[in-house]
């Protein structure tokens, strides 16, 4: 795949043209409060490049909203499972220099007093984290982007787990009124400097790790959540993410400055015909009569799950837009979230209120109703009167339709936790396949294993002999006990 440095480039030049924006300093040696509001910007714009481009694309392989084009070799190895330790090392790269952007605004903010720009870069640098374990498993966090120490110490993924879930307690803590310095505004690409939805961004943030440890460490997450929630804590209810409304839309129909999918599959390939939509999703959304098919793909028929090798025509395009926002954390993410804490630590109370709100803010995005199919007996109404794990099977399986296109990388997730959408005990050839169930990639190289990681690039381990073994492709992460 192309590289996206020229993605993460445009994004950074989008973050101002003043003069202020010198590359070539050293941002630990800026004057106070400009790491703040020169760094972040670049900082927030690097983590949505690399999410929103590497991430996304690996994502929508992983949980079944894509599958390779038949007459194009583009994304092959990742819809085989074979990616190796010499592929996607950019985005890993790209990742840990914008979390090294916003660890400085972190430092600075810390020295200066200025609770504001820290509760910020602590959230981020949370998510950006989160997102790497959650993928390699094993990365460095307590030592990491530290300019005195060249080969960081690697932290396990459950010590990553404790130090985020730490850092976020402790920046939430903050008395944000007795922050001092310059206060964020246009430099907060997020939320224009709303502190309430960073304090929002930041508890949704705790809620989502403490839900990762439910199969592992029950009681954890279990205490977790319920601290949180019987703290009054408030969640998202706005997207946590980039372009998400005016003022700040970053993202226009213009080379170089375009959603990072679109401009990584659609202007910078050879061809735009890789991505055509896999049966997985597509019939699950056709048998539901689903208004948000249309909007995801183009007219013809999906494609079994990595079976490029076939013949088939008029196989149906994945539609990406220019101007789609990237998030980190969407509204209806949110709302999941919180009706999976419901459903397990509240008896459900509140549970199906919060699924109603996460279902229709995601059909309402694309243009749709979702009343009806919420309605007694509509095909997504939630099962009230079911139990615990109908509940969270509704709830799991909604996730995964909302993240498309960009937040793949997270159902991927939840699928292995949860194990939401089931499995396919038949190809999909089969006349007997359940619409929606994951099915193994046809062409897989894994044994007709799924994957449950992105290897650790070679240039890691070759640089840093603290870097720990590379673990297969199969492996479960520590937290994957399904």
């Amino acid at each position: 795949m192309k590289k996206i440095t020229t993605i993460l480039a445009a994004l950074f030049l989008l973050v101002s043209c003043d003069e202020t924006f010198d590359i070539n300093r050293d941002p630990d040696t800026l004057p106070p409060g400009q790491a703040n509001s020169t760094i972040l910007p670049a900082g927030i714009a690097g983590l949505v490049g690399a999410q929103g481009s590497y991430y996304a694309l690996i994502g929508g392989f992983w949980s079944q909203f894509w599958t390779q084009n038949n007459t194009s070799n583009q994304y092959k190895d990742i819809d085989s499972y074979s990616i190796g330790t010499n592929d996607y090392q950019a985005g890993y790269t790209a990742m840990f220099d914008a979390l090294g952007d916003i660890r400085t605004v972190k430092r600075q903010a810390a020295a200066e007093g200025n609770w504001n720009y820290y509760l910020i870069a602590t959230v981020l640098e949370v998510e950006g984290s989160q997102v790497l374990t959650d993928l390699y498993e094993d990365i460095p966090y307590a030592e990491a982007n530290n300019v005195n120490i060249l080969q960081p110490k690697f932290n396990t993924g459950k010590e990553a787990y404790d130090l985020m879930i730490a850092d976020l307690k402790s920046a939430l803590a903050k008395d944000l009124s007795s922050s001092v310095g310059t206060a964020p505004a246009a430099d907060d690409f997020i939320f224009g400097g709303d502190m309430d939805n960073w304090t929002k961004f930041g508890n949704t943030l705790l809620l989502k790790l403490h839900l990762r440890l439910t199969e592992v460490n029950p009681g954890l997450a279990q205490s977790g959540i319920t601290a949180l929630i019987n703290s009054g804590a408030e969640f998202l209810d706005v997207d946590a993410g980039m372009n998400t409304r005016a003022p700040f839309n970053q993202f226009e129909d213009a080379a170089d400055r375009s959603n990072p999918l679109y401009e990584t599959d659609r202007r910078q390939l050879n061809t735009t015909l890789n991505l055509r939509a896999s049966k997985t999703l597509y019939t699950y959304l056709s048998t539901n009569a689903d208004p948000r098919l249309a909007k995801y793909y183009g007219a013809g028929n999906p494609n079994n799950q990595g079976d490029f090798e076939n013949t088939a025509t008029n196989l149906s395009l994945v539609t990406l837009n220019p101007t789609t926002p990237v998030f980190f954390i969407s509204k209806e993410e949110s709302y999941f979230l919180q009706a999976e804490a419901l459903t397990r630590y509240y008896a459900g109370a509140g549970a199906k209120a919060k699924y109603d709100a996460g279902v229709t803010a995601n059909i309402t995005r694309f243009g749709g109703t979702a009343d009806t199919f919420l309605a007694a007996g509509g095909n997504y109404e939630f099962p009230a009167t079911g139990t615990a794990a109908q509940k969270i099977e509704a709830i799991i399986t909604q996730k995964w339709i909302a993240s498309f296109p960009g937040n793949g990388y997270e159902s991927f997730l939840e699928q292995s936790r949860t194990g939401y959408p089931k499995v396919s005990t038949v190809a999909q050839t089969s006349e007997s396949y359940i619409p929606g169930q994951f099915a193994i990639s046809v062409e897989n190289v894994t044994n007709n294993a799924f994957p449950k990681r992105v290897v650790l690039p070679n240039t890691v381990k070759t640089r840093n002999p603290n870097a720990p073994a590379i673990k297969a492709i199969t492996a479960p992460v520590w937290w994957d006990v399904n």
